[in-house]
């Protein structure tokens, strides 16, 4: 977390201690705060603030979104169109959904995870409630032609959601360049608090409430308002705001500075996803003959903290879908790892994972039966 947005949530959690839904002065103190960070939200997203809803993050975004305009819209549409990958959070709806009786068309990828916009159009039909396809992937980063779908889906009158959880505070992500009428975010990807997200509902979206109860949140999600995570929500959205466009090219080129150490360094190692259409800071690399469980347990020994996919499904023995769907080898994908750069990350830290992981790689290929 950024510690501006430690140092602007502290007070809610002491002196300001009202409910925003009450309307005594405790309350409309924690209301006016919340109304403040809506308007921060919204204006990042080029928007107005009531077009969003604040969420626990973005599980429950791609939940609301999902499922609020299928179980809104079914008596007359039904179909679902997403690809194949997708978070899980959109996924297990979307499976979730078939088992309710909705049809659901799953996309293919090209070898560089990227969604063919002329794919969405054909798979429309009369019966298509919506299409949900994320901005970025959350494991190779790379960036779907969104605004090109958005131009298709208006035509066509088909609502158009984007799970925009990992480009929201690194790319633009401008609700009408995107031509979007849903879009998920969270605010621990952009240096605010776990446990906060939102959910942009364009003016005159049929959805369903996701949960029932109180008027808060304009009646769409009933519960007493999350205020110390709102309010770093929206401190967090306020910086990322702030000289973006410098900080993307610090993390890319950083990002690329690794990337060109390690291919220095060793052989046999595979960039996964689009090699420029791609968000900064994440960086998936396929090191043959090695297990990826294997490279994780020796970095986390040298202090390097990565992953073998998606954070959410890291308990899985299984290839990621991901890789899969590229049609990756599943020899490969099992070798993979995905390195996660932010705006704190130095140069010195990657000398040093420059320094220790080739070793590393020679150690382990020694030991390889692949090899």
């Amino acid at each position: 977390m950024h510690p501006e947005v430690l140092e602007a949530m502290l007070p809610y959690y002491k002196e300001f201690y009202g409910n925003a839904s009450s309307i005594h002065s405790k309350g409309r103190e924690c209301r006016a705060v919340v109304d403040k960070a809506r308007e921060a939200v919204g204006n990042f997203l080029g928007t107005e603030a009531v077009d969003i809803v604040f969420t626990s993050g973005g599980t429950e975004s791609d939940n609301f979104a999902i499922k609020g305009v299928a179980f809104q819209n079914r008596d007359k549409k039904d179909h679902i169109i997403t690809t194949m990958i997708e978070h899980s959070a959109v996924l297990n709806t979307c499976k979730f959904l078939e088992k309710m009786g909705f049809k659901v068309t799953y996309l293919p990828v090209d070898k560089y995870g990227m969604v063919n916009p002329a794919d969405v159009q054909n798979a429309i039909t009369e019966k298509t409630c919506l299409v949900s396809i994320m901005h970025a992937n959350n494991e190779v980063g790379t960036v779907q032609p969104i605004g090109e779908i958005g131009k298709i889906t208006r035509e066509k009158g088909v609502y158009l959601h984007t799970d925009a959880i990992q480009s929201v505070g690194k790319i633009r992500t401008n609700v009408e360049e995107l031509k979007v009428d849903l879009l998920s975010m969270s605010a621990h990807k952009f240096y605010g608090p776990k446990g906060c997200g939102a959910l942009y509902i364009r003016k005159g979206v049929k959805i369903m409430p996701y949960q029932h109860g109180g008027q808060h949140e304009r009646r769409m999600r009933a519960g007493t308002e999350n205020v110390p995570g709102i309010v770093g929500m929206g401190k967090a959205i306020e910086l990322a705001g702030k000289d973006m466009e410098e900080r993307t090219k610090r993390l890319k080129d950083l990002t690329e500075y690794f990337y060109r150490g390690l291919t220095e360094r060793l052989d046999h190692i595979h960039l996964d996803g689009h090699p420029t259409n791609r968000i900064p800071g994440t960086l998936s690399l396929g090191f043959e003959f090695i297990e990826g469980e294997g490279l994780i347990l020796n970095f986390d020994m040298k202090g390097i903290c990565a992953s073998t996919g998606s954070a959410c499904t890291s308990g899985s023995l299984e290839p990621s879908h991901v890789l899969v769907a590229m049609g990756i080898d599943p020899v490969i994908a099992q070798g993979t790892i995905r390195f996660s750069l932010g705006d704190s990350n130095t140069s010195e830290e990657i000398d040093y994972c420059l320094e220790v992981i080739p070793p590393i790689v020679k150690r382990l290929r020694a030991m390889s039966p692949l090899l």
